[in-house]
């Protein structure tokens, strides 16, 4: 498995910005798709974006598309989420997860590693 480590949470005004980085370590992270996944208080996992293994195929869920960008740094072993603007139903816990194949996946149960999250709070 992969172990995946997040940060670069925190407390953001509307209309700002945060890049989150998952630094991932184990097995081989350049040969697998990435994705990150966002929990509200009181809702469902919900899927953000995800990345193939080389980073030349992307894909975002639409309420983030044109405002979120997901890359990867093979060579670090860590992918990024850039986010901005960011609004207030922006606000959840963030999660990077490690896919089963090289392919971009939007569904959680095609991840089989996961960080313990990051707190992103946007304030209005």
């Amino acid at each position: 498995q992969v172990q995946l480590v997040e940060s670069g949470g925190g407390l953001v005004q509307a209309g700002g910005s945060l890049r989150l980085s998952c630094a991932a370590s184990g097995r081989s992270f350049s040969n697998l798709a990435m994705g990150w996944f966002r929990q509200a208080p009181g809702k469902e996992r919900e899927f953000v974006a995800t990345i193939n293994w080389s980073g030349t195929i992307t894909y975002y869920t639409d309420s983030v598309k044109g405002r979120f960008t997901i890359s990867r740094d093979n060579a670090k072993n860590t992918v990024y989420l850039q986010m901005t603007p960011l609004k207030p139903e922006d606000t959840a816990v963030y999660y990077c997860a490690a896919g089963r194949t090289a392919a971009i996946a939007t569904r959680s149960e095609l991840y089989d590693s996961w960080g313990q999250g990051t707190q992103v709070t946007v304030s209005s």
